[in-house]
């Protein structure tokens, strides 16, 4: 009950169990073309160029960024928790000219101070997080694409812990690179990182297009092959050698990850299964059942509630409670596992996870009553029976 990965749905682990096939036995492609037409739906998009990155959440968003990204861009990034500090620091290894707004952990910015920053910056990217597990805060992301692009710039967003859980609207929204994991509200395990690219990314990316030696006719031959200061630098990143392999051309690239393949195809299913819109209602409703429970325990609750994702809450820990022994104690006697967090956070919050699998009724009513009780044992004035009612309330 962290905030990811989560107990992993036991019909994505017996889809996991498959036996593997050859990367172009003509079921591995049709599971591939199933895959990519399932994650459009995901992501809310038509676009062609939806598919997998095999790694995990972070190799998406390497991927994503190595591949826009051509040493000396402009690139902006707002920062409202950690995974912000990332996408600045994997933007710099790019090579790329980074700019940091930010904003306290806790609260999230307003389209207008986006603008603002835009407006000052002129990016040609910029990379926002949705959902920051660290804070757990969710960024608006409505007129944000709009506005990127009325100002010259791309918009790339890491979804990775708020996809499938919270409102996604890939096109609606105008975001061009979305990139995602399978271990949050997807319900699976980590080591697949689905991604969608709008038309305008794809056409960044083919102009620094390069086909590997070894496919060409010619090996000596420089025909495909980007200028040196356009070339992806990256080849396990490389997404337009991706592109070229879930393409129709099938260029070889890399090996698929086949069980993982299994495992995100399932996952995408699923949720289509029990609709989206469905899924995410489910994510909502677990999570303030969660949310009063906590509160009705007594306990604070961190960050700006109105835009609290609505999978993971931080509860921030009792002074003269020692929290590390307090999520020992959970994991040890109740085998459940709740999260810390990071940076300034470490050892001030707790936090608790309600997704994917995990968004269930039983799932939070047991966890709200092994918290009351470890937390009476090391002396806190929790109320008996006051966490569980509260979340009952929601549950009416």
């Amino acid at each position: 009950m962290g905030p990811g990965p989560i107990t992993v749905d036991p019909r994505v682990l017996r889809a996991m169990s498959a036996q593997l096939v050859g990367q172009y036995d003509p079921a591995m492609t049709a599971y591939m073309n199933e895959t990519q037409a399932l994650y459009r739906a995901v992501f809310r998009t038509t676009n062609a160029a939806t598919l997998l990155v095999d790694g995990t959440s972070r190799a998406g968003i390497e991927a994503a960024l190595v591949s826009l990204i051509v040493p000396g861009d402009r690139v902006l990034v707002p920062v409202f928790g950690r995974f912000g500090h990332l996408l600045r620091e994997i933007a710099e290894r790019c090579g790329a000219d980074v700019h940091v707004r930010e904003v306290p952990w806790g609260q999230v910015f307003t389209l207008e101070a986006l603008e603002d920053a835009v407006r000052e910056v002129q990016p040609k990217l910029v990379a926002l997080v949705q959902g920051d597990t660290s804070t757990t805060m969710n960024q608006p992301l409505e007129g944000v694409g709009r506005m990127c692009h009325r100002h010259g710039a791309l918009l790339y967003v890491d979804c990775t812990a708020s996809l499938a859980g919270n409102p996604f609207e890939m096109d609606a929204w105008e975001v061009d690179v979305a990139t995602a994991g399978l271990q949050k509200c997807l319900g699976g395990p980590s080591g697949s990182a689905p991604i969608s690219l709008s038309p305008r990314a794809v056409a960044v990316i083919e102009a620094r297009r390069s086909v590997e030696a070894g496919l060409r006719a010619d090996p000596a031959s420089a025909e495909d092959t980007a200028p040196a200061g356009l070339r992806i630098r990256s080849n396990y990143f490389d997404l337009a050698m991706i592109l070229d392999y879930w393409g129709e051309e099938r260029l070889n690239h890399h090996t698929e990850a086949t069980t993982m393949l299994y495992g995100a195809r399932e996952c995408a299913r699923l949720v289509l299964e029990e609709g989206l819109d469905a899924t995410v209602a489910r994510h909502r409703r677990h999570g303030e059942a969660m949310l009063a429970g906590v509160r009705g325990l007594g306990l604070a609750v961190f960050g700006d509630v109105e835009h609290k994702m609505h999978n993971v809450v931080a509860v921030e820990i009792p002074s003269g409670i020692d929290g590390d022994a307090v999520r020992a104690e959970l994991l040890h006697d109740y085998g459940i596992e709740i999260g810390t967090s990071f940076g300034p956070l470490a050892g001030r919050v707790w936090r608790i996870g309600t997704m994917g699998y995990n968004a269930r009724k039983d799932a939070v009513l047991v966890t709200l009553a092994a918290l009351e009780q470890v937390l009476r044992r090391h002396g806190a004035p929790v109320e008996a029976g006051a966490g569980t009612a509260a979340a009952q309330e929601v549950y009416a």
